[in-house]
């Protein structure tokens, strides 16, 4: 009701003309009046309060804001079917869902109790940001990404003779230090374009990623006591893979940047929901009987940039 007052009340001011100014003896020209200082209101000036107050995080999508420490949060806030306050931190920064029924002033106490949690989250979204745009491959010939652990160069090689579709990986002749030790020949034309260049090597990379995670299912599935059924490759943002009750497994095809070890532990935590479908303590007691070391493995791959697609 408030708000619906307030804008019928800025309806009305902005209607209204400007009253004409008092004429004055021309000795005596008017004086201009400065401006009032605007006021930012967020639910009526919308992006005007970027530029009042700027947000040390913004989502694009914000609607809210808090300020939390010495840092200006704008984030998104939903109404949603749910029994609490939920917090989450993305790429684009907080979102901020509540039941319909829970005041706006008690979401407002809420974040303000997981302020410490949240700058938190919102500096390591910001760092993994930094270091993903650092890791960006400029797709050319000499372009250079991670295959296995190691640094593979690109080479466009349009009179090779290939034995493999499209591509074909080669070590140097010698090991020089700094310098990627193996090469990935392209069959394609020193004009072709970054876009064929990124998915020649996709579509090389996939094909690596269905034979290696294939080896490594049947390699730990006995060990787990387990049947998987089918392999299928995901391109999703956040998950690595994916158990189903069924038998399939889906491992995201981005796993082959990484060390052996590293998709070994993926490979054998959605093994292990095929005999625990949760992450209890059997759960990972079921993970460590075929990866021991796995939570130094899995902080490898919470911390390491890859490129982006």
């Amino acid at each position: 009701m408030h708000r619906l007052l307030q804008l019928t009340l800025d309806l009305f001011d902005a209607a209204v003309p400007a009253p004409e100014p008092v004429k004055q003896a021309p000795s005596r020209p008017p004086r201009a009046r400065p401006a009032p200082p605007l006021k930012p209101d967020l639910a009526r000036t919308g992006h005007l309060d970027s530029v009042l107050v700027p947000a040390s995080f913004r989502h694009p999508r914000a609607n809210r804001e808090a300020v939390l420490g010495d840092s200006v949060v704008a984030y998104e806030f939903r109404r949603a079917r749910r029994r609490t306050i939920g917090f989450m931190v993305g790429a684009e920064g907080l979102t901020v869902s509540a039941p319909k029924w829970v005041p706006l002033h008690e979401v407002d106490s809420a974040v303000q109790t997981k302020s410490s949690w949240i700058l938190r989250k919102l500096g390591d979204a910001h760092d993994r940001h930094q270091r993903t745009e650092s890791a960006r491959i400029d797709w050319r010939d000499g372009a250079v990404f991670p295959y296995l652990g190691e640094q593979v160069v690109v080479v466009l090689d349009p009179a090779h003779a290939f034995k493999e579709v499209g591509a074909v990986l080669k070590d140097a002749a010698e090991r020089v230090p700094g310098q990627p030790h193996h090469s990935l020949h392209l069959g394609l034309p020193h004009a072709a374009t970054a876009p064929q260049i990124r998915d020649a090597v996709q579509a090389w990379l996939m094909r690596q990623a269905t034979t290696l995670f294939t080896q490594r299912l049947e390699h730990f599935a006995p060990q787990l006591g387990v049947r998987w059924r089918k392999l299928a490759l995901s391109n999703a943002g956040t998950r690595w893979g994916t158990a189903h009750s069924d038998g399939v497994i889906r491992l995201n095809w981005r796993l082959i940047h990484f060390r052996l070890p590293v998709i070994d532990y993926v490979v054998a935590h959605e093994l292990s929901h095929l005999r625990v479908m949760d992450h209890s303590p059997r759960f990972w007691q079921t993970v460590s009987t075929v990866v021991p070391d796995y939570p130094q493995l899995r902080a490898q791959l919470k911390g390491e940039a890859l490129p982006p697609w």
